[in-house]
């Protein structure tokens, strides 16, 4: 059981909940592949002690972005229920918006290139009172977008 139904409200019902796409480790990845293969080029070259020296500052770069996302990846929640916006970031240091749909002002998307490719972007939630918080990497974020909006047209009807 995670955050979002830990905090449901009584008689509160969660209607869907989104997850990073697993596209937030494509960067990690070129990284960890390219210092690797640096790594075997400057075994093969004259310049072995630089190249690979290079090689694992970027190989190392790309392993501790790949736990850093991989942290991010089990740690963030975002749902959407009858009554409100729930959406949870972090283990350790916790970052979390709970927004009543009644004070959603609006929901936006945004995505690069490989986001509309694969499916990935980020979501921008805008409440009453200038509250606005952003959650990237979300998988069909314009699924997200269309439920959000069914469950305010909902209310207002």
């Amino acid at each position: 059981m995670g955050y979002i139904e830990e905090n449901l409200i009584s008689g509160e019902r969660l209607l869907y909940k989104a997850k990073l796409h697993w596209g937030a480790f494509v960067w990690p990845a070129i990284n960890i592949s390219l210092g690797f293969l640096i790594i075997i080029l400057g075994f093969a070259s004259d310049e072995a002690l630089g190249l690979s020296c290079f090689g694992w500052i970027i190989m190392l770069s790309g392993l501790f972005l790949a736990a850093r996302t991989g942290l991010s990846f089990i740690s963030t929640e975002f749902g959407l229920t009858d009554r409100r916006i729930i959406a949870k970031t972090g283990i350790i240091r916790r970052d979390s918006l709970e927004l009543m749909l009644s004070k959603v002002e609006g929901i936006s998307v945004s995505q690069p290139i490989f986001g509309r490719l694969l499916g990935y972007g980020t979501i921008q939630v805008s409440g009453s009172g200038g509250t606005k918080q952003k959650f990237p990497n979300i998988a069909e974020p314009m699924e997200l977008r269309r439920r959000v909006n069914d469950q305010l047209a909902n209310i207002a009807g």
